[in-house]
């Protein structure tokens, strides 16, 4: 039913209705163990979704008014993921659970108030350095030089869980460190990263052959994976990471780390193209 504007008046009332039902104790067991996200996108597909009609052939009013139909049912599913939109943003505590944990291009960013990281850190320089045509060969890509940073000072490459490489380049500017790690954005969580606050991570648009990424201001946590001096054992670790920049480029993700300056960091993001 529409008013006189042609919107759909029963939509209020719908999505009272919806709620009302995601809030049953008891569930079923197909929605069991789901995401409130989850549930609520079900929820909505299957109710959402039109149900084929058999038309006659060559009936154009009748066509008409299946556009109509499916128009007011798409305007409807659009409104209704909106308030859901809403209610993750404003409520504090399904806020706080959805920001509890979400992956970026292979990265695990979790949020833990009780993280400690610890201050003045240093950036790790590149161990066992190699060639950089020879760090390629190994990790089967041909790593990614910043023209804003130009010819890397030394290049080594890790080997992690189910043979896969992280190819790391770094640089020396004025006695610090500068290093760029690199590996497959398709692979799954290699490094993890723990922040203290919802203000220690922030979105950054990027331009060039990239889109978003993510700018960590201040010292974090970060977990990985460290390859025994003859390269038959692996083992998590962990350490403190100053101010870094996570993005995705193309089909790689890469990690800058060293660059105190957020314009900085993204100026050599940007200069890869």
């Amino acid at each position: 039913m529409t008013d006189g504007a042609g919107r759909d008046v029963r939509l209020p009332e719908e999505l009272r209705a919806l709620g009302r039902r995601l809030d049953r104790p008891e569930a079923d067991e197909a929605y069991e163990g789901s995401a409130m996200a989850e549930r609520v996108l079900q929820q909505l597909v299957d109710e959402r979704a039109p149900t084929p009609m058999v038309l006659p052939r060559g009936v154009g009013e009748r066509l008409r008014a299946l556009h109509r139909w499916t128009g007011l049912r798409r305007r409807t599913l659009a409104a209704a993921l909106c308030g859901l939109l809403t209610v993750l943003v404003l409520t504090p505590p399904v806020r706080a659970a959805v920001a509890d944990w979400f992956d970026f291009g292979g990265v695990e960013v979790r949020y833990d108030p009780s993280a400690t990281p610890s201050p003045g850190a240093r950036v790790p320089g590149c161990p066992h350095p190699v060639p950089l045509a020879e760090a390629g060969r190994q990790a089967g890509f041909a790593p990614l030089v910043p023209g804003a940073l130009g010819t890397p000072d030394a290049v080594s490459v890790t080997r992690a869980p189910k043979d896969r490489y992280v190819v790391t380049l770094c640089w020396d500017e004025r006695g610090r460190t500068v290093r760029l790690d690199e590996y497959a954005a398709r692979l799954a969580p290699e490094y993890g990263k723990t922040v203290a606050s919802e203000q220690a991570v922030e979105w950054v648009e990027l331009t060039g052959g990239t889109r978003s990424a993510l700018w960590f201001p201040r010292p974090h946590l970060l977990r990985f994976w460290m390859t025994s001096a003859d390269g038959s054992r692996l083992t998590r670790s962990e350490r403190t990471a100053g101010p870094t920049l996570l993005w995705v480029h193309d089909t790689f993700t890469l990690r800058l780390e060293g660059v105190a300056s957020k314009a900085r960091a993204r100026e050599i993001a940007e200069s890869l193209g």
